[in-house]
C-alpha cells in the first residue's frame, strides 16, 4: 500500500535553527497522532506536508505526489491551521462557503456543502454570526468545517482542540474518530499526550 506521506532525508531550517533534521518516515492511512512539545517541529512538518513550506533538503511526497508548488493535490487535502486567519466581518457560513467556491464547486453545491460541514462541526446555530464575535472554541470549529467541506482524502488538523471547552473537545475527538471510521486519513497534532491517547482509544 502506498503511504499517504513519505519523506526521505527531509530537512527544514530557519536561519541557524533546525526545525526538521534528516527525517525519513512513511505514514500509512488512518488516524495518526503527531505528538511533541511546543517547538518540536510539528507545525513545520505539517506546513511541508500541505505545501506551504519548501524543503531545504530531501524529499516529501503526499498522496504519492510532491507537495511543494503542486496545486493538483489541493482538492485532496484538508488543512486546519493552528492559527486564526479570518475576515472578522464575515459570518461563519460566508467563510466556509467562499473557501468552498475556491475549490471550483458551483455556487449551489458550494452552499450545500458548506451547510453540511458546518452542521458536522455543530455550528449551525452560529453560522450567521460574524466570526469576530466567536469564542476561541467556535473559531476552531469553523476552521475544522472549512478543512472538511470538500471531502478530502487526507485531513490535517494542527492543534484542533486548543481553546475548546470540554464539550467541544469531546465533540471534535468524536468527529476525528468518525472520519477515520469512514476511511479518511487524519493527522492530528498536539503537545498533550492525553489528547492523543483519547483520540486513538
Amino acid at each position: 500500500m502506498t503511504p499517504i506521506i513519505e519523506t526521505q532525508n527531509l530537512s527544514k531550517w530557519y536561519g541557524q535553527i533546525m526545525a526538521i533534521n534528516d527525517m525519513t518516515i512513511k505514514i500509512s492511512n488512518g488516524v495518526i497522532g503527531l505528538l511533541g512539545p511546543n517547538g518540536a517541529g510539528k507545525t513545520t512538518l505539517i506546513k511541508l506536508i500541505v505545501g506551504l513550506l519548501k524543503p531545504d533538503r530531501g524529499i516529501i511526497k503526499v498522496l504519492d505526489e510532491k507537495s511543494w508548488n503542486n496545486h493538483s493535490i489541493n482538492n485532496r487535502v484538508g488543512y486546519c491551521s493552528d492559527i486564526d486567519n479570518f475576515y472578522e466581518n464575515m459570518t461563519g457560513f460566508e467563510f466556509v462557503f467562499r473557501l468552498t467556491l475556491l475549490n471550483n464547486f458551483r455556487k449551489s453545491l458550494a452552499e450545500e456543502l458548506a451547510l453540511k460541514a458546518i452542521e458536522t462541526v455543530e455550528m449551525t446555530d452560529n453560522k450567521d454570526r460574524k466570526i469576530g464575535s466567536y469564542s476561541k472554541g467556535m473559531r476552531q470549529r469553523i476552521k475544522l468545517a472549512q478543512s472538511i467541506v470538500h471531502d478530502p482524502e487526507l485531513m490535517i488538523f494542527d492543534e484542533p482542540l486548543n481553546g475548546m471547552d470540554p464539550v467541544g473537545r469531546q465533540s471534535t475527538i468524536k468527529l476525528i474518530k468518525q472520519l477515520g471510521d469512514n476511511g479518511k486519513s487524519v493527522i492530528v497534532s498536539s503537545h498533550i499526550l492525553h489528547e492523543i491517547e483519547i483520540g486513538r482509544a
